[in-house]
Protein backbone atom coordinates (compact mmCIF):
# COMPACT_ATOMS: atom_id res chain seq x y z
CA UNK A 1 0.00 0.00 0.00
CA UNK A 2 1.43 3.28 -0.99
CA UNK A 3 1.91 5.92 1.41
CA UNK A 4 1.35 9.91 1.32
CA UNK A 5 2.88 11.33 -1.71
CA UNK A 6 6.62 13.09 -0.89
CA UNK A 7 5.69 16.94 0.23
CA UNK A 8 8.91 17.81 -1.92
CA UNK A 9 8.57 15.81 -5.36
CA UNK A 10 5.80 14.13 -5.46
CA UNK A 11 6.80 10.77 -5.63
CA UNK A 12 5.19 7.69 -4.20
CA UNK A 13 6.35 5.99 -0.81
CA UNK A 14 5.65 3.05 1.12
CA UNK A 15 3.88 3.71 4.54
CA UNK A 16 6.81 2.91 6.65
CA UNK A 17 9.20 5.45 5.25
CA UNK A 18 10.29 8.28 7.12
CA UNK A 19 12.24 10.02 3.86
CA UNK A 20 11.19 10.06 -0.11
CA UNK A 21 12.91 7.06 -1.71
CA UNK A 22 13.91 9.19 -4.37
CA UNK A 23 14.52 12.92 -3.06
CA UNK A 24 15.40 11.61 1.00
CA UNK A 25 12.99 14.60 2.17
CA UNK A 26 11.48 14.22 5.22
CA UNK A 27 7.61 12.67 4.96
CA UNK A 28 6.71 13.31 8.58
CA UNK A 29 6.38 17.06 8.47
CA UNK A 30 6.92 19.15 11.47
CA UNK A 31 5.13 21.19 13.52
CA UNK A 32 6.79 24.81 12.96
CA UNK A 33 7.80 26.76 15.71
CA UNK A 34 5.63 28.72 17.82
CA UNK A 35 6.35 32.56 17.40
CA UNK A 36 8.21 34.37 20.39
CA UNK A 37 6.78 36.52 22.70
CA UNK A 38 7.68 39.97 22.16
CA UNK A 39 10.19 40.42 25.17
CA UNK A 40 12.29 37.14 23.73
CA UNK A 41 12.65 38.57 20.83
CA UNK A 42 15.07 41.99 22.84
CA UNK A 43 18.91 40.54 23.86
CA UNK A 44 19.25 39.02 26.13
CA UNK A 45 15.86 37.28 26.29
CA UNK A 46 15.91 36.23 22.35
CA UNK A 47 17.83 33.57 22.41
CA UNK A 48 15.76 30.09 22.32
CA UNK A 49 16.73 27.99 25.48
CA UNK A 50 18.10 24.69 24.05
CA UNK A 51 17.02 21.67 26.81
CA UNK A 52 18.07 23.64 29.70
CA UNK A 53 21.08 24.25 28.51
CA UNK A 54 22.57 28.03 29.73
CA UNK A 55 19.39 28.70 31.02
CA UNK A 56 20.78 29.76 35.09
CA UNK A 57 23.78 31.32 33.29
CA UNK A 58 21.67 33.48 30.91
CA UNK A 59 18.89 34.77 33.93
CA UNK A 60 21.98 35.26 36.54
CA UNK A 61 23.48 37.74 33.55
CA UNK A 62 19.83 39.33 32.99
CA UNK A 63 19.81 39.92 36.61
CA UNK A 64 22.90 41.24 37.05
CA UNK A 65 22.97 43.78 34.29
CA UNK A 66 19.49 45.06 35.59
CA UNK A 67 20.48 45.25 38.93
CA UNK A 68 24.08 46.98 38.02
CA UNK A 69 21.89 49.64 36.01
CA UNK A 70 19.43 50.07 38.92
CA UNK A 71 22.47 50.83 40.99
CA UNK A 72 24.20 53.00 38.56
CA UNK A 73 20.84 55.09 38.34
CA UNK A 74 20.08 55.33 42.17
CA UNK A 75 23.91 56.28 42.54
CA UNK A 76 23.74 59.04 40.22
CA UNK A 77 20.51 60.87 41.90
CA UNK A 78 21.11 62.99 44.39
CA UNK A 79 19.56 61.48 47.01
CA UNK A 80 21.56 58.20 46.43
CA UNK A 81 24.88 59.76 46.95
CA UNK A 82 23.51 61.91 49.88
CA UNK A 83 22.64 58.20 51.21
CA UNK A 84 26.38 57.09 50.16
CA UNK A 85 27.98 60.33 51.59
CA UNK A 86 26.01 59.47 54.96
CA UNK A 87 26.97 56.21 55.33
CA UNK A 88 30.53 56.14 54.85
CA UNK A 89 30.30 59.39 57.67
CA UNK A 90 28.47 57.04 60.15
CA UNK A 91 31.41 54.15 59.12
CA UNK A 92 34.15 56.45 59.65
CA UNK A 93 35.71 58.08 62.22
CA UNK A 94 35.36 61.51 62.57
CA UNK A 95 38.78 63.30 63.45
CA UNK A 96 39.04 67.56 64.47
CA UNK A 97 39.98 69.50 62.11
CA UNK A 98 41.42 73.25 62.74
CA UNK A 99 40.16 76.26 61.03
CA UNK A 100 43.05 78.50 59.37
CA UNK A 101 41.72 82.31 59.97
CA UNK A 102 38.93 83.73 62.52
CA UNK A 103 37.29 86.79 61.69
CA UNK A 104 34.04 88.28 63.79
CA UNK A 105 32.02 90.77 62.75
CA UNK A 106 31.82 92.53 66.37
CA UNK A 107 34.05 91.43 69.34
CA UNK A 108 33.70 92.61 73.03
CA UNK A 109 36.92 93.73 74.38
CA UNK A 110 39.08 90.95 76.01
CA UNK A 111 37.17 88.30 74.42
CA UNK A 112 38.41 87.64 70.79
CA UNK A 113 36.37 85.46 68.28
CA UNK A 114 39.87 82.90 68.57
CA UNK A 115 39.26 82.02 71.68
CA UNK A 116 36.23 80.18 70.32
CA UNK A 117 38.66 77.67 68.56
CA UNK A 118 41.41 77.98 71.54
CA UNK A 119 40.53 74.30 72.93
CA UNK A 120 39.46 75.97 76.41
CA UNK A 121 35.79 76.25 77.09
CA UNK A 122 36.85 78.71 79.96
CA UNK A 123 37.30 81.10 77.74
CA UNK A 124 35.08 82.86 75.22
CA UNK A 125 34.31 84.77 72.35
CA UNK A 126 32.07 87.94 73.54
CA UNK A 127 29.51 89.22 71.26
CA UNK A 128 28.16 92.63 72.08
CA UNK A 129 24.42 91.10 69.97
CA UNK A 130 22.43 89.30 68.27
CA UNK A 131 22.93 89.31 64.82
CA UNK A 132 27.03 89.21 65.26
CA UNK A 133 28.91 86.68 63.69
CA UNK A 134 32.09 85.05 63.17
CA UNK A 135 33.71 82.81 60.05
CA UNK A 136 36.42 80.03 60.25
CA UNK A 137 38.67 79.77 57.39
CA UNK A 138 40.46 76.15 56.06
CA UNK A 139 43.38 75.53 54.34
CA UNK A 140 41.96 73.10 52.25
CA UNK A 141 38.06 71.68 51.68
CA UNK A 142 36.86 68.72 53.61
CA UNK A 143 33.72 66.91 54.43
CA UNK A 144 31.97 68.36 57.66
CA UNK A 145 30.63 65.65 59.87
CA UNK A 146 29.60 67.16 62.93
CA UNK A 147 30.16 70.40 65.05
CA UNK A 148 29.88 70.52 68.44
CA UNK A 149 29.51 73.79 70.02
CA UNK A 150 29.75 74.74 73.73
CA UNK A 151 27.49 77.99 74.15
CA UNK A 152 27.77 80.48 77.00
CA UNK A 153 30.60 81.49 79.51
CA UNK A 154 32.22 78.22 79.83
CA UNK A 155 31.27 74.69 80.74
CA UNK A 156 30.89 74.87 84.21
CA UNK A 157 27.64 74.98 84.98
CA UNK A 158 28.19 77.70 87.54
CA UNK A 159 30.20 80.02 85.38
CA UNK A 160 27.70 78.89 82.14
CA UNK A 161 24.44 81.82 82.63
CA UNK A 162 27.30 84.56 83.65
CA UNK A 163 26.62 85.93 80.44
CA UNK A 164 23.95 85.90 77.62
CA UNK A 165 23.61 82.89 75.33
CA UNK A 166 22.63 82.32 71.60
CA UNK A 167 19.96 79.53 71.33
CA UNK A 168 19.78 79.77 67.95
CA UNK A 169 22.74 79.89 65.51
CA UNK A 170 22.35 80.15 61.67
CA UNK A 171 25.30 78.32 60.06
CA UNK A 172 26.64 79.05 56.58
CA UNK A 173 29.38 76.68 54.62
CA UNK A 174 30.54 77.57 51.62
CA UNK A 175 31.70 74.52 49.56
CA UNK A 176 34.81 74.95 47.24
CA UNK A 177 32.88 75.35 44.37
CA UNK A 178 31.37 78.78 45.74
CA UNK A 179 27.70 76.95 47.04
CA UNK A 180 26.54 78.14 50.18
CA UNK A 181 25.00 75.49 52.06
CA UNK A 182 22.59 76.74 55.04
CA UNK A 183 21.58 74.59 58.32
CA UNK A 184 20.11 75.80 61.61
CA UNK A 185 21.49 74.76 65.05
CA UNK A 186 19.15 74.90 67.99
CA UNK A 187 20.44 74.87 71.26
CA UNK A 188 19.69 73.83 74.49
CA UNK A 189 19.86 76.35 77.32
CA UNK A 190 22.55 74.21 79.11
CA UNK A 191 26.28 74.23 79.92
CA UNK A 192 28.33 72.12 78.02
CA UNK A 193 28.99 71.12 74.81
CA UNK A 194 26.39 69.97 71.68
CA UNK A 195 26.94 67.91 68.83
CA UNK A 196 25.32 68.82 65.54
CA UNK A 197 25.79 66.10 62.31
CA UNK A 198 25.72 67.80 59.26
CA UNK A 199 27.39 66.22 56.11
CA UNK A 200 28.18 68.55 54.18
CA UNK A 201 30.64 67.84 51.45
CA UNK A 202 34.17 70.36 50.62
CA UNK A 203 33.61 73.35 52.90
CA UNK A 204 36.09 75.68 52.92
CA UNK A 205 34.56 78.01 55.03
CA UNK A 206 32.28 78.24 57.81
CA UNK A 207 30.04 81.14 58.80
CA UNK A 208 28.30 81.24 62.46
CA UNK A 209 25.44 83.84 63.12
CA UNK A 210 24.10 84.14 66.83
CA UNK A 211 20.33 84.61 67.22
CA UNK A 212 17.52 84.03 70.01
CA UNK A 213 19.46 85.57 72.76
CA UNK A 214 18.74 84.28 76.41
CA UNK A 215 19.90 85.82 79.44
CA UNK A 216 20.99 89.39 77.67
CA UNK A 217 20.36 91.79 80.33
CA UNK A 218 21.95 94.55 82.22
CA UNK A 219 25.65 95.23 80.98
CA UNK A 220 25.83 91.29 79.59
CA UNK A 221 26.98 90.32 76.24
CA UNK A 222 26.74 86.88 74.21
CA UNK A 223 29.17 84.80 75.08
CA UNK A 224 30.24 81.42 72.88
CA UNK A 225 32.95 79.03 74.49
CA UNK A 226 33.98 76.89 71.86
CA UNK A 227 33.46 75.55 68.32
CA UNK A 228 34.91 72.06 67.43
CA UNK A 229 34.91 71.11 63.51
CA UNK A 230 34.76 67.84 62.43
CA UNK A 231 35.92 65.75 59.35
CA UNK A 232 35.59 62.07 58.06
CA UNK A 233 38.68 60.05 58.99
Amino acid sequence: MAGAPCPACGTPNAPERNFCRRCAAPLTPTKAAAALPWWRTVWPFRRRARGGSGRLARFLTVLFVVLALCAAGFLLLPAGRHLIEDTRDKLGKAKPVTATGVKASAEVPGHAATASTDGLSNRYWGAPGSGASVTYTFAKSFRLVDVIVTNGASSAPEAYALQGRALRIEMEVTTKDGTVVRRTLNLSDKAGPQTFPTGISDATTIRLTLASPAGLTGKRHLALAEVEFFQRG
